[in-house]
């Protein structure tokens, strides 16, 4: 395995909480963001506890105003963003961890002995990327770095 690890910094993390469990909503809600010309790139889908879910994605810190002038309107008003700026991405990227079992434990095994600071974990067979706060992110990316060596 040899993994290659991309690093992108100035993201926003947007989670808006309380949002109707339909994916037509969710559609909608990509397609109007889409349309605003506002690149998203994690995004994480809870699971539906009841009518309402929470949906979390991460856009550049750059379209951070144009997000918020259509996110505050969603259902009138009545669903609130909650932001977080400044994050870093590491992304961790191997076709080879697709049939190798425990890269994620010890990439998570790693940035919690330096006490990262996660808000967000997307994966995929070949790819696993974490969001960080920039306050963390240099002892997590080096711990990440050290584990993957």
């Amino acid at each position: 395995m040899k993994p290659t690890i991309v690093v992108n910094d100035d993201i926003t993390l947007v989670t808006l909480q309380n949002i109707p469990a339909d994916i037509g909503f969710v559609t909608e809600v990509f397609e109007k963001i889409a349309a605003m010309d506002i690149d998203v790139d994690m995004i994480s889908l809870s699971p539906a506890q009841s009518a309402e879910t929470s949906l979390s994605f991460t856009i550049n810190d750059d379209d951070l105003v144009k997000i918020l002038s259509y996110t505050s309107k969603l259902n009138n008003g009545t669903i609130k963003p909650i932001v977080s700026s400044g994050n870093c991405k590491i992304s961790i990227n191997d076709a080879g961890m697709e049939n190798c079992p425990g890269v994620a434990a010890k990439v998570f095994r790693k940035a919690a002995g330096v006490n990262t600071d996660i808000r967000l974990i997307t994966t995929s067979e070949a790819q696993i990327s974490l969001l960080v706060t920039k306050s963390d992110f240099d002892a997590a990316f080096s711990a990440i770095q050290n584990a993957l060596d």
